[in-house]
Formats: C-alpha cells, sequence, structure tokens
C-alpha cells in the first residue's frame, strides 16, 4: 500500500488568507481587511519560506553539506526555521541569539537540538549579528547564511508568498503590509506585486522608537540595515508603536478567535488604520496584512491581561 507522504521543507507555504470580521464590522462592506496566517507553516513562522530558500539555494550551490555547520543571527523565527530544517536535512546550527529572547524561542531552540549563543541582550539583534560575523571570520569551514544579505532570502518570497497573495485574492488586493526586520518577505512580495499587480500598494513598518517591544523588527534609523533592503519598493514607510501591537493582539484573539504574535497585531493595526481612510476618502480596497507568527511565541510576556 503506497502513502502519501511530503518532504518537511515542501509542507511550507500555501498558508491560507482569513478575513476579519468583527473588528472591521464599522467598515463598508467594499473595503475588506485579511491577514495572511504564516504561523500555519510547519516551523511556526513565516521564516520558514526564508530558511527553506537559503538552505536549498545553500546546498545546491555546494556552500553547505550534511552534517556542515550553518551559523547565522536571528532573534528567533528564522532560527527555529533552520534548526527544524537542520534536523531534517542533517546538518547542524550554530545561531548567535539576543540573550533576551524569549523563553519558548530557546526553548523550542533546543528542543530541535540547535546550538545558541547567547549574546548582549542590550545589543539586540545586531549584537548577535556582529558575534555571527566574528565566528564566521574564525570558523571558514562554517557556512555563514547571513540572513540579512542574502538574496536568497527574498526570493524565497517572490517564488512563493507573492504568487500565492495575487492567487488568492484573484490579483485585487489594493494594499500589503508587511513589517521591516531582515527585509526579506517586504522585498520579495513587493518585487513581486510591482512586477505582477502595479496597482497594489505595498506598505512597509517599523516600530516608532529603538526602545521598543516588537521582536524581530528593526527601528531602521538606528540598526544595522539588511543590505538587502530596497527603499524603493514599498510605496510608503509607517510606524506601529508596540501597545497599538499588544491591543491589536488581545482583539484578534477575543473578537477573531485568531492567536497571532506582536508583529502580527502590529501589521494588522497598519492595515485596519489603512482600512479607516479609504474608507473615509470613499474608496474601495482589499487590504493584506502578513502575520509572521502565533501568539504561542509569546505566552510568557505581560501584556496579554491588560
Amino acid at each position: 500500500m503506497a502513502f502519501s507522504t511530503n518532504n518537511l521543507a515542501d509542507l511550507v507555504g500555501n498558508t491560507p488568507l482569513i478575513q476579519l470580521n468583527r473588528i472591521t464590522a464599522s467598515l463598508p462592506d467594499n473595503v475588506r481587511v485579511f491577514i495572511k496566517a504564516e504561523w500555519l507553516n510547519p516551523g511556526g513562522s513565516v521564516k520558514d519560506r526564508a530558511a527553506r530558500g537559503i538552505v536549498t539555494h545553500a546546498f545546491e550551490e555546494g556552500l553547505l553539506k550534511e552534517g556542515g555547520v550553518l551559523l547565522d543571527a536571528s532573534s528567533g523565527n528564522t532560527g527555529i526555521a533552520y534548526a527544524m530544517l537542520a534536523a531534517a536535512m542533517n546538518f547542524k546550527l550554530l545561531l548567535c541569539l539576543p540573550a533576551n529572547a524569549n523563553e519558548e524561542r530557546k526553548k523550542t531552540l533546543l528542543a530541535y537540538g540547535a546550538e545558541l549563543v547567547l549574546t548582549d541582550p542590550n545589543d539586540g539583534s545586531d549584537g548577535a549579528i556582529r558575534e555571527a560575523q566574528r565566528l564566521a571570520g574564525e570558523n571558514p569551514d562554517y557556512y555563514y547564511a547571513d540572513q540579512y544579505s542574502n538574496d536568497a532570502n527574498w526570493r524565497a518570497h517572490y517564488q512563493s508568498t507573492g504568487p500565492e497573495l495575487v492567487e488568492q485574492t484573484q490579483g485585487e488586493l489594493t494594499h500589503f503590509v508587511v513589517g521591516l526586520g531582515t527585509t526579506g518577505t517586504c522585498m520579495g512580495v513587493g518585487r513581486y506585486l510591482r512586477d505582477h499587480v502595479p496597482q497594489a500598494r505595498v506598505i512597509s513598518f517599523e516600530p516608532d522608537s529603538p526602545f521598543h517591544g516588537l521582536e524581530g523588527m528593526k527601528h531602521m534609523e538606528t540598526a544595522i540595515v539588511p543590505s538587502i533592503y530596497d527603499t524603493d519598493i514599498a510605496h510608503q514607510n509607517r510606524t506601529c508603536k508596540t501597545e497599538k501591537a499588544y491591543e491589536v493582539v488581545r482583539s484578534l484573539g477575543r473578537e477573531e478567535g485568531l492567536f497571532v504574535g506582536i508583529s502580527a497585531g502590529a501589521a494588522t493595526h497598519i492595515a485596519l488604520t489603512l482600512a479607516e481612510e479609504e474608507a473615509a476618502a470613499g474608496r474601495p480596497a482589499s487590504i493584506v496584512a502578513l502575520a509572521p507568527d502565533g501568539g504561542n511565541r509569546y505566552l510568557s510576556e505581560h501584556f496579554w491581561n491588560e
């Protein structure tokens, strides 16, 4: 008897698009807001896409072999995706991670067998990047993936996330809202939409200050800017307060049944603001907010009951 099977990497992508209903009840029917449910990837986040692209490219080019070591820096989600693939594809992961990354992420990484190098929490993700660069210089046999500079990062989204969005919306989306971290999602989907749905507006956003709680996101003015980032891809860049993201995360859980992470709350806040602006201008809109991960990665955070 033949069974239907898949390689783990084949299960990445094809995540659903979910329309919001209760928290958008005050909007006219022709203004709709959707969430791209990336927490339903096998590794639990949108970073599964970039990690699969980076690892696949590295194997194809002979940069990484079975039993070899992949080195990178991450605030958590990409690291978890790497760790999942490392266990499934037989390579080792050495990950530089800020020491203040939450316990859910650390425990998940250890469960997959990753080796962690914890860096100064005061230096954030930039400190982890600098430590990974140092280790790469000392260990030339390691494959330093460098997700912030690796074109396979954004190409994964050009090849998967972008086409999925166009198919799911039948090419009728008017706005795509995405946060800036490595910037790979924005660069890949943004380029795809500019090529195939030029009327769609790409709206990026970042935290409103260097000191924020939007884990995985960069305040560009004060952070190491990823070399893959191109400021011309997004039509507009906005900012989000951490407290607004918290409010929307709680609302999505209690009113829509969607258990999402903090950056997903931030993206939805920006999408709802856009929806109100479009409604006030009398324009129809189909707005998609990318939800990078789920709330299970933030259960130890303090904001849930506020």
